[in-house]
């Protein structure tokens, strides 16, 4: 038995149902078959494929953006420590988020943070600093859940 499916001006797909059980066919034409969230069809794994490519750049733009928040609350945290004024706290929080792009991970901005705490005269600990980061970045998550609703 043949059946033959038309979707979207000239796609056609030629579908050849022999001796297979349902649950092949069900899965077969679901892979073929798919919707997206907007309802377009996707009928090729180059489609999927894009899709997932798709998902896993939103993600990291979000872990970034996550990421980025959590280092200028660290930073604000920092400043309010040194005792700095509002306008000043701002743009020290921005130097601990440019800081992060120094090298990959978190001890370029604990490493800053700390030197600036010290300089300062604020005694704190690398413990400390990276308890606060830890507090921070739940934070962010937090503001971007709450954000996303």
């Amino acid at each position: 038995m043949e059946r033959r499916l038309a979707k979207a001006g000239r796609l056609s797909i030629k579908i050849q149902f022999v001796a297979h059980p349902p649950a092949l066919r069900a899965a077969a034409l679901a892979l073929i078959w798919t919707r997206n969230s907007q309802g377009k069809t996707m009928t090729t794994f180059d489609d999927r494929e894009r899709a997932f490519e798709n998902m896993y750049a939103r993600d990291q733009e979000l872990q970034f953006k996550i990421l980025a928040r959590r280092n200028r609350l660290l930073g604000q945290w920092a400043a309010n420590l040194m005792g700095l004024t509002e306008v000043e706290a701002d743009a020290y929080a921005k130097d601990v988020v440019r800081a992060d792009f120094e090298e990959a991970g978190d001890e370029d901005v604990i490493r800053k943070v700390l030197g600036d705490l010290t300089s300062a005269g604020v005694e704190c600990d690398e413990a400390r600093i990276r308890e606060a980061l830890e507090h921070k970045s739940v934070e962010a998550r937090r503001q971007f859940i709450s954000e996303m609703k």
